[in-house]
């Protein structure tokens, strides 16, 4: 239970105390009259003694008295019986007691923990004015979300109050004495003309209400009640020396101890403005206040009689109606203040009173009845006793009394005579409870109790029962324990066989009380929910709130059933008309329910409390309710939840009312829910569509999703571009481009919008319930800070210092100014059951400066059931406006200690852009821009630049993943744009001369700077006249596209890049992307090789170092099986480029006379390579490139220019960025092994650099919707070096294996010399005649002389050994005669310069005609500055096949 002011032991002392009765005269009722007071109410303040007392008990013993408590009530009479049940007006008196008492402000705060809940008993109680909410306050979740508060009230004053009324209210009962009064207060004031006359007269009246039987309340204690007679003098008006003597004459009279003088009102109207004299009759009149008003409704006039004096606190009323009437005006008191005419004294004087009429009236004579009662049981016990048993012998043995018809019954058993000696053991246990003697009221209520529950007296065995108990744990410092099976039979007793509800809910609250006390809360809550029932809603609401507070109070709180006892009090609060207690208990119980998985308790609550609150004239409170019910995923089903949604938008409604509907700032909606995170922000005109044959540039859009890999791909190549605009360097201040800002983006700094462009915000909206919402008039909210305004400006439009906003506006509903910002609406958005939906609103600023976006407004709708067909009106009142805050929850901060170890978020600003002054906007439009292309295609197609801002643009760049796939031309050089595909089918991308095709023919050769064709950044100037594009001024480009070498379907990204032409502006640039898929499919395979050629070249002396040749042979293969309208494939020319090398003529046979292939055909190509010429210009630094063009067809294509030049540089370029990564990852881990070995490396180097690159020139047959196109391409090969073969087609990358760690240090492997490299230093060429005649009958040895020429491939000094004595063991040869020998010197040891020429005469003899092989002599070389080791045999040349005949 709730914890109360007072100890267990205080109330039950104040519930039983001893009643006196006060029979005033006409003049002694005026004179308490002038303080607003009558004699009674003038009394009640000082009824509790300050001192001690002290009485005999019939064994003389002294017992003392403490704290002991009078109750003074005027003597009202009735005829009213008692009944067992409490009447209609007493049920209203305690409702409107419980009503009045509600939770105030500014109560303790008591906070326990209890497990994973923290409980905050706090007196502010859940209607508190200073809250702005309910739910505001009711749950709030600590930072580790481990414990949440529960607020209550630590003392509940209201079932204080009742219990203090329903005690005052309950009627006197025959079965016992507590409510009988013990005494009469006769009060006569000193103003009579005969004092002790009116004594005597109200003597009288005391008498004959008591013993005339006319009345059956009020009911007296004894026969012989105690008269006291008091006079009372007002010292303002009276004679004090008159009142002495009178007072003098009554003591002789009635004797000094039964009689007082009190003096009152010596204050006076001059003097009491000075003085503050405290009231204290306020409290006690304020509380009883709804008494007074309760008897004044129940007051018989023609009677006098009213309701029980015990219930009003009342004491006598006279017999006549009009001293009725003035005693009635007297309950209710003046409009004035209390005791206006007491001092001080005075009231000491009341207070002293009080102490002598109880010390030497009142305690007297209760001792004197105890002794009385004690002789007389005493005496009669043997004799009554006796009697009764031999009765009971004779009439029916053990059992009780037969009655007879006359004699009285009740319902619950037989009704005892007055003087019956039960009733005088009873009546004595109730004498000496009330003076506190507790020992021995428990011995005659236990022996009481045995002889009712032996007469079957079961309402009397009750009452025993239950005073025996409470005497019992009143028993100071006794062994003997509380017997709470004695409240538990009373209890049942009272309710089952008395049916008397009144009585076992005063045992009830009494036991509940002692047990609570005795930390025993479970039973005290088992007590207080049985006495629940249909009868009274209000007692059972109280009870059920008490057993809560008993289940939160034990030694493990059990925290959900308090809840839930809380949610059934709740309930019979509202029943019982106690709203406001009602909405309480519900709010009480949320803080348990709230948040723990207890969805539909926490609807229910919710629910309830949206109610309550409505009820209450509380719309606020009640719109908050209903919109945590909808806030919350449900899991109602779609019935309740639209019922849910509708109670919620008319209480809206009636909120919106009532506050007038003028407020500046809209309240919030629940729904629908709003993911603030997935909200998207895109800044710029949304992307045009294809206008006929035009392909817009697909950019940026709300439609693709985001791709970090993507986004840093675009990060990239605006690096490269922002590089190459700044001189090759990035500034310190750049910042990427993001035009569509997410979660994902980086949103820590305000991003840039640009005027007169629009803002597009994305809004995810979910809708939680499975009913249906139709959401109207949706735009945005924002707050505008306008930047560079000029003060008449400020003054016109309302700009100066603050901050724009169109809330205003749609709070006050008038029409939106768009002069700032003009703001879209959409005016219908449906949402259907459960369903997440987007919605784009558009913001158009007008002016520069600072925006936020602060979140949406919208008209909410909920459905209406279906089998009504709405009005206008059901439709106006279903509508309500509000919005939703747009809050972004920035990324977590983890850079510093702190931010780790708490949990921090930076900004997320994507939603307060700045405006900026106006930018240039370009769009990209591509014609014929294929989607398809051979691998290896070049077709041409058109690019057109359009400036469609009001700001001119310049430096226009564009990047590339992929700069070898396209390359702009020169405008001056691009021929007309062609109107349809149809019509350039004939066009050739090339550029082509018309010459007459010769076999053997010998190339021309240009030379061409690469400078004129690549940039070294990867950065494209778009070359556009005057570099400047001016306001709605538009430029066409031609654009060569070159399909790529891999076949499949290739992703490639270009990033257009452009300026303003004013400096200084906040956005130094804008950026625009375009995404193309190519599908690229195969064509033709080029694989690719050299060797060097045995035979110099024509014309070329011995002395001349540039006259080594080699051979190149080149394989073309048809290699596309998978596309059926590619006819045949013709290879048109093949070009070469290279520093050091030219092909020089084609080497065929004379035979071929085309080089057509089909579908898996090959050709074999072979053309001679010589090396270029050197330059004669050597002051020109600029490395040059020759190309030389050998075509085998009528027309010769310009290989040197665009395009064919600009795919040969960008392949070139992007291979070696490819080598170079290729090489560097070779080289990690293998220096140390490789710097024993790289001095020979670079001598062999340039042995077999070749470094030359073939281009093949080719065109294709297709067949497409019934005609004949001619597609063109080229096929690029590298020739590195000699010997190693090349192909067009790009190798497929193999994984790396796995390298293990070595953690020990192991000794370097040894050098491994490049043997391959060193067997090419020497090239070697015999010269001899084919075939020699001689006569060997004549002559039988031949010998022929011949020539070996030696040539040093490499750029040192090589040293050669000529080894003449070896003999060829090849079986290759073996059909070969070989019986010849050398003769002469058979060894040569020489030295060679770099690229020199050496020619050696040498002789051959042969014994016999035949056929031999000259081949056989061995050469090795070395560097001339490496040791032997390096000595290796030289590669040998194709066979020398000689002819010898016999002549």
């Amino acid at each position: 239970m709730a914890r109360c002011v007072q100890s267990v032991q205080e109330f039950i002392q104040d519930s039983f105390v001893p009643m006196v009765a006060v029979l005033c005269s006409e003049e002694a009722e005026r004179v308490t009259r002038k303080n607003n007071l009558n004699f009674a109410e003038l009394l009640r303040p000082f009824c509790r003694l300050t001192s001690e007392g002290h009485i005999r008990d019939p064994n003389n013993q002294v017992q003392t008295v403490k704290n002991l408590r009078i109750c003074v009530n005027k003597l009202v009479a009735s005829q009213n019986t008692t009944s067992a049940v409490l009447g209609p007006t007493q049920r209203q008196l305690l409702s409107e007691v419980v009503l009045s008492c509600q939770p105030q402000d500014g109560a303790v705060t008591n906070m326990i923990t209890v497990g994973g809940y923290q409980l905050n008993f706090n007196g502010k109680g859940c209607l508190s004015t200073s809250q702005c909410a309910i739910f505001r306050w009711s749950i709030t979740f600590l930072s580790n979300s481990k414990y949440f508060f529960i607020y209550l009230k630590s003392t509940t004053p209201w079932f204080e109050a009742y219990r203090e009324n329903f005690l005052q209210s309950m009627p006197a009962s025959d079965h016992e004495f507590l409510n009988y009064f013990l005494a009469c207060l006769l009060v006569v004031s000193s103003t009579e003309a005969v004092p002790v006359e009116q004594f005597l007269k109200l003597s009288q009246e005391q008498h004959r209400v008591q013993h005339s039987g006319e009345y059956t309340n009020p009911k007296w204690f004894i026969p012989n009640t105690l008269k006291y007679y008091v006079l009372l003098h007002d010292m303002s008006e009276g004679n004090e020396h008159r009142a002495d003597t009178v007072y003098e004459d009554m003591k002789q009279r009635y004797g000094p101890q039964g009689c007082y003088l009190l003096k009152i009102n010596s204050r006076t109207l001059s003097t009491g403005e000075d003085e503050q004299i405290p009231d204290p009759w306020s409290q006690y009149l304020h509380r009883n206040n709804l008494h007074n008003q309760s008897v004044m409704c129940t007051i018989n006039i023609l009677d006098t009689a009213s309701s029980s004096g015990s219930l009003n606190n009342l004491s006598t009323v006279n017999s006549d109606v009009k001293r009725g009437a003035r005693d009635t005006e007297s309950l209710v008191g003046g409009a004035g203040s209390h005791g206006i005419c007491l001092t001080l004294n005075d009231h000491d004087h009341i207070r002293q009173f009080i102490q002598e009429f109880t010390f030497r009236g009142l305690l007297p004579h209760i001792e004197k009845n105890i002794r009385q009662l004690n002789d007389q049981l005493v005496s009669r016990k043997g004799l009554s006793r006796s009697l009764f048993t031999a009765t009971k012998k004779w009439f029916g043995g053990g059992k009780g009394p037969e009655k007879s018809i006359n004699e009285p019954k009740s319902t619950c058993g037989l009704l005892y005579p007055p003087e019956a000696p039960e009733l005088q053991i009873r009546k004595m246990a109730d004498l000496c409870f009330l003076i506190q003697h507790y020992e021995l009221a428990y011995s005659c209520y236990h022996t009481a109790k045995k002889d009712f529950l032996s007469d079957q007296a079961m309402l009397y065995a009750a009452g025993a029962l239950e005073m025996a108990a409470v005497a019992a744990f009143l028993q100071g410092g006794a062994p003997r324990p509380y017997p709470a099976h004695y409240m538990d039979t009373a209890i049942q007793t009272y309710r089952d066989v008395c049916k008397n509800m009144v009585l076992a809910e005063r045992c009830a609250l009494l036991s509940a009380e002692i047990l609570k006390s005795q930390g025993k809360y479970s039973e005290a809550a088992s007590l207080l929910i049985k006495m629940t029932s249909e009868d009274s809603d209000l007692r059972s609401a109280l009870l059920l709130e008490q057993a809560a507070h008993c289940f939160i109070n034990m030694r493990n709180p059990m925290v959900r059933k308090f809840a839930f006892h809380m949610i059934l009090a709740g309930h019979r609060f509202s029943k019982a008309g106690q709203r406001r207690h009602a909405l309480r208990c519900y709010c009480q119980a949320m803080q348990v329910y709230k948040e723990r998985g207890w969805s539909l308790a926490e609807d229910h609550i919710n629910f309830t409390i949206g109610r309550q609150s409505f009820t209450l004239h509380q719309p606020e409170n009640a719109v908050i309710a209903f919109r945590e019910i909808l806030a919350n995923d449900s899991r109602q089903t779609a019935t309740q939840q639209g019922a849910f949604l509708r109670e919620y938008l008319y209480v809206y409604k009636v909120n919106t009312n009532v506050t007038g509907g003028n407020e500046v700032s809209l309240p919030q909606l629940p729904l629908p829910c709003i993911h603030s995170s997935a909200t998207r922000v895109y800044f710029g005109h949304e992307r045009r569509l294809a206008e006929g044959e035009k392909q817009a540039a697909t950019h940026v859009s709300l439609d693709q999703e985001y791709d970090q890999d993507l986004a840093a791909m675009w990060r990239h190549l605006e690096e490269q571009l922002v590089a190459a605009a700044n001189r090759g360097l990035v500034p310190g201040n750049f910042q990427p481009t993001q035009s569509c800002l997410n979660s994902h983006t980086d949103n820590l700094r305000h991003p840039f919008a640009v005027v007169e462009e629009p803002i597009i915000v994305e809004v995810t909206f979910r809708n939680p319930l499975k009913v249906s919402l139709a959401l109207s008039n949706l735009s945005l909210l924002w707050k505008f800070s306008v930047e560079g305004a000029s003060l008449s400006e400020e003054m016109s439009e309302g700009l100066s210092g603050k901050a724009l906003t169109n809330e205003d506006a749609l709070a006050l509903g008038v029409a939106q100014k768009d002069d700032i910002v003009s703001t879209e609406t959409i005016l219908e958005f449906y949402m259907g059951p459960e369903e997440t939906k987007v919605a784009r609103l558009r913001l158009l600023p007008h002016r520069t400066g600072q925006l936020n976006i602060v979140g949406v407004v919208y008209n909410l709708a909920g459905p209406l059931p279906g089998e009504l067909t709405p009005s206008q009106q059901m439709m106006d009142m279903m509508v309500v406006h509000g919005k939703q805050d747009l809050r972004i929850q920035g990324p977590r901060l983890n850079q510093t200690k702190e931010d780790k170890m708490l949990i921090r978020h930076g900004p997320d600003r994507r939603l307060e852009p700045i405006i900026t002054p106006p930018m240039p906007l370009m769009e990209v439009f591509f014609l014929q821009f294929p989607t398809a292309l051979l691998c290896g295609e070049v077709r041409k197609a058109y690019v057109e630049f359009c400036n469609v801002s009001s700001v001119p643009l310049c430096g226009l760049r564009v990047a590339s993943t992929h700069p070898d796939f396209f390359t702009f031309g020169s405008q001056a050089t691009t021929p007309l744009t062609p109107v349809s595909p149809a019509s350039s089918e004939n066009c050739s991308a090339y550029k082509i001369l018309a010459t007459p095709h010769q076999l053997g023919s010998v190339t021309s050769e240009i030379l061409v700077s690469p400078e004129d064709f690549n940039q070294p950044s990867g950065v494209i100037e778009i070359p556009i006249d005057g570099c400047t594009l001016q306001p709605g001024e538009s430029t066409q480009l031609p654009l060569w596209l070159r399909g790529p070498d891999q076949e499949g379907v290739h992703e490639i990204n270009f990033l257009f890049y452009y300026e303003s032409t004013e400096k200084g502006i906040k956005i130094s640039h804008r950026v625009l992307r375009h995404k193309v898929f190519i599908c690229a499919s195969r064509s033709l395979s080029v694989q690719a090789s050299v060797c060097h050629s045995s035979i110099p070249p024509p014309n070329c002396g011995l002395d001349d170092k540039d006259c080594s040749g080699a051979l190149v042979f080149i394989d073309v293969e048809n290699i596309n099986t998978s596309d059926a309208a590619v006819r045949e494939f013709l290879i048109v020319q093949v070009s070469s480029s290279s520093q050091n090398w030219c092909l020089h003529k084609c080497i065929n046979p004379a035979k071929d006379k085309d080089c057509k292939l089909t579908s898996r055909e090959r050709a074999k190509l072979c053309f001679r390579a010589t090396r270029c010429k050197p330059r004669e210009d050597t002051s020109d630094t600029v490395e040059r490139y020759t190309f030389a063009d050998l075509n085998l067809g009528n027309e010769q294509i310009v290989s040197s220019s665009t395009p064919c030049g600009d795919f040969f540089f960008r392949c070139c370029q992007n291979s070696q960025r490819v080598n170079v990564v290729s090489s560097s990852c070779k080289s990690q881990g293998s220096l140390s092994t490789e710097n024993t070995v790289s001095d020979i490396t670079n001598i062999v180097k340039k042995c077999n650099e070749l470094d030359l690159n073939i281009i093949v020139i080719w065109k294709a047959y297709v067949i497409e919707d019934n005609k004949q196109l001619i597609l063109e391409g080229q096929l690029h090969v590298a020739l590195q070096a000699i010997g190693k073969e090349a192909s067009s087609l790009t190798p497929k990358q193999e994984a790396t294996e796995m390298v293990l760690l070595k953690f020990k240090s192991e000794l370097p492997p040894p050098a491994i010399l490049p043997t391959v490299e060193l067997s090419q230093l020497i090239k070697t060429n015999l010269q001899y005649p084919e075939t020699y005649s001689h006569p060997f009958v004549q002559e039988s040895l031949c010998v022929v002389p011949v020539t070996l020429t030696l040539s040093n491939c490499s750029l040192a000094h090589v040293d050669v050994i000529i080894d003449l004595r070896h003999k060829s063991v090849s079986p290759v040869f073996l059909e070969v005669h070989t019986s010849f020998t050398w003769v002469g010197q058979t060894q040569y040891k020489l030295q060679l310069k770099p690229q020199e020429m050496l020619s050696l005469t040498l002789q051959a003899c042969f014994l016999k005609p035949g056929v031999y092989n000259l081949n056989t002599l061995r050469v090795f070389a070395k560097p001339a500055d490496q040791d032997a080791m390096c000595e290796t045999s030289q590669q040998i040349a194709s066979p020398a096949l000689i002819i010898i005949n016999n002549a």
